[in-house]
């Protein structure tokens, strides 16, 4: 177990730690551990989830040792970064939570077959498209194709055209709005 320096400064312990002296970790756990707790359960209102920020906290500062005593004080930097990190977690959390619901609304479709009339308008509407598609330039159909069909950038595929970036998207900008009356013409 380490020992505890209860009378060092906190930029003693700062430098301790950059020495690799893990007792001024303990120290400042000791010192600013429930300043750091407390600030990430009321942001999260999870205590495991606070606990597990106050370890990142805790693990940061001993691993990246980015703080600054000319900047301010220490018990400000952690409480900033505990509000940080709480807020990153929380906004992770919603996003996993986001994504979830997403997928159970998606799922009945994804396993649900088609039904004929379903079958019969998706075939034509690929057909629609196919037609409409044909109508465009050749360097607009390959442009459109590298970039919705295998996933390329306007830049990607401007050097593997070998033709200028501002080219590539006046052809992509004009093939797609060709396309979009096309196929309102279609429709309409």
């Amino acid at each position: 177990m380490a020992r505890r320096l209860p009378d060092a400064s906190d930029t003693d312990l700062i430098r301790r730690l950059k020495n690799e002296q893990p007792e001024a970790l303990a120290t400042l756990y000791d010192r600013y551990g429930k300043l750091v707790y407390t600030i990430a359960l009321r942001i999260l209102d999870n205590a495991a989830e606070a606990e597990d920020v106050t370890q990142e906290v805790f693990l940061s500062i001993w691993k990246d040792q980015r703080f600054d005593a000319a900047r301010g004080a220490l018990s400000s930097y952690l409480g900033i970064l505990a509000r940080s990190r709480s807020i990153n977690r929380l906004h992770s959390r919603n996003s996993r939570q986001r994504a979830v619901e997403r997928f159970q609304n998606l799922t009945p479709m994804l396993f649900a077959a088609p039904t004929p009339l379903e079958q019969a308008s998706q075939q034509e509407q690929a057909q629609a498209m196919q037609q409409a598609f044909s109508q465009l330039t050749k360097v607009q159909q390959e442009i459109l194709t590298l970039n919705y069909y295998e996933g390329l950038s306007q830049s990607q595929i401007a050097h593997r055209l070998q033709m200028p970036l501002g080219t590539v998207k006046t052809h992509a900008r004009q093939g797609i709005l060709k396309l979009r009356q096309l196929l309102q013409d279609q429709v309409g």
